[in-house]
């Protein structure tokens, strides 16, 4: 009897944080009800085809799990080769893209499946109905095809992630990743969800705002042994939100430093749960190891917070966050998004001087500006529609909408030439603040005309851009970077849109 599931991840932008770790997980269930798992990282093996072909040879079924964007053309290459190659067997999808459009993603001839959601168990069964040759009628969780039709089985209750097993860590050749990286690291999550309603956030959709979280002593002896035992020198917790638990983030904190194993560990978070915490909570959080913390800051201007239904997220908090996560040596990266639907010129100039005045003000801070990027099942997508924004219609069509791709008719032109210039003030003023500490007379000498053009909306003939060589001095401004590490993502201002 075949029992053997293989399971890839297409490769993505930029190098690997780790082992997907939605893989891990899947893995993790199947490993422990009998089955052979293999899984497949593109991102780390350049002849993934072959060795895909290789392995489904005796598998039960073939799984894929990604995101939107470019990782869905590889999806697609996989699926269609894995179905001439072995027409009989199933080839399931997985993942954010998936489960937000699952019915453009199974119109596909290549697609038997959609799992929805929270995947572990739903697999699980999956594998199990079809190693007992059954029907997959009734999964929770799934989505298939049946005469010539689309059935979206109920949804399949949340499981609290405590009762799931670990994920299957085991399995990682992590010598691999340390070569493509250059350190041993990997990604933990020792929480999913998030309970805020942003309305650009596709978290929402995916996890219904429900925070489900690993208690803090299962984090702690979790990720100090896996530090220990595969030698990692950092460890990226993949939460969506890391503290909305504060008392739970502190817990942990002081947990790894009772635990005295050194590693550096990264997070995500919102201003305002840092801000909960007390001065000497945050100095906890860098003592124990963390070293960076990306915050989805996105706009300083009120009204543009108040669009994106981000109550919670305060300017008066963005300046307490800096201040906290610095006398914490901690770093701090603000995500930036621009062109947010109703967003004005006034705006954004009050986004790059608020911000421009935090970073003045607190030296761990860098920013990461990103284009407003419409992605499948958000909250907004009314609103979207009604502003001329055309949705895909089809699977293959949103492999051309990666983060910051501009597809949004307002901006556009004059416009968005405007704003690029308003840019590059922006990150142009910021790299000399960051980069003349300890030289207050030419930083004022440096800064002061940016700072100006930027507080009166004066961006025509750019001298200082000329002045500064800002062809050379952009290269090394990281106009994107990881929120969740705080690493570069790229160089280039123009590759923005």
């Amino acid at each position: 009897m075949k029992n053997k599931v293989v399971l890839f991840y297409p490769p993505y932008e930029g190098p690997p944080l780790g082992a997907p770790l939605c893989l891990l997980s899947l893995a993790a269930p199947l490993l422990g009800a009998g089955f052979r798992v293999s899984v497949i990282d593109g991102a780390i093996v350049p002849d993934f085809e072959n060795v895909i072909g290789e392995e489904i040879k005796d598998a039960l079924c073939f799984g894929i799990s990604l995101l939107t964007g470019p990782m869905i053309r590889t999806a697609i290459t996989a699926a269609r080769r894995v179905r001439k190659a072995r027409p009989d067997l199933p080839v399931i999808f997985g993942g954010w893209h998936p489960s937000l459009a699952p019915i453009q993603t199974l119109e596909p001839d290549f697609v038997d499946a959609i799992v929805r959601g929270q995947g572990e168990l739903t697999l699980l069964e999956v594998a199990q109905r079809l190693a007992e040759r059954r029907t997959l009628e009734g999964i929770r969780g799934l989505s298939t095809k049946r005469g010539g039709r689309v059935v979206h089985e109920p949804e399949r209750p949340v499981e609290n992630i405590n009762n799931l097993p670990t994920p299957a860590y085991h399995l990682v050749d992590y010598d691999a990743y340390a070569r493509v990286r250059g350190k041993r690291e990997m990604g933990y999550a020792t929480s999913v969800g998030c309970p805020y309603a942003c309305n650009y956030c596709t978290d929402q959709v995916f996890y219904k705002r429900r925070f489900n979280a690993y208690k803090a002593d299962r984090v702690v002896s979790e990720v100090t042994e896996l530090v220990e035992r595969y030698r990692l020198d950092e460890v990226a917790f993949m939460d969506s939100n890391f503290p909305v638990d504060v008392k739970r983030a502190v817990e942990i904190a002081r947990g790894l430093l009772e635990q005295k194993v050194k590693f550096g560990w990264t997070v995500q978070a919102s201003t305002d749960l840092i801000c909960r915490m007390s001065d000497e909570d945050v100095g906890v959080l860098g003592e124990s190891g963390l070293h960076y913390m990306g915050f989805g800051a996105e706009s300083a201007s009120e009204e543009v917070l108040a669009m994106m239904n981000k109550n919670h997220q305060r300017i008066d908090d963005m300046y307490e966050a800096a201040r906290k996560t610095e006398r914490a040596g901690i770093r701090a990266g603000f995500n930036v998004i621009l062109g947010y639907p109703g967003e004005t010129e006034a705006d954004r100039i009050e986004t790059f001087r608020i911000m421009s005045d935090i970073a003045r003000q607190h030296s761990n801070v860098t920013f990461s500006p990103n284009i407003f990027t419409p992605y499948p099942g958000i909250p907004i997508w009314p609103q979207l529609r009604e502003m001329g924004v055309r949705e895909p219609q089809s699977l293959e069509e949103w492999i051309d909408l990666p983060l910051g791709k501009n597809v949004l008719p307002w901006l556009q032109g004059q416009e968005l030439r405007r704003l690029l210039r308003m840019l590059e003030f922006f990150l142009l003023n910021n790299h000399i603040w960051g980069t003349t500490r300890g030289h207050s007379w030419l930083r004022r000498a440096l800064g002061a005309p940016l700072r100006w053009r930027l507080r009166n909306s004066h961006f025509g003939f750019p001298l200082e851009l000329w002045a500064l060589g800002a062809a050379r001095v952009t290269k090394r401004m990281v106009t994107r970077r990881s929120l969740l590490t705080g690493q570069p993502l790229n160089h280039s201002i123009q590759e923005v849109c």
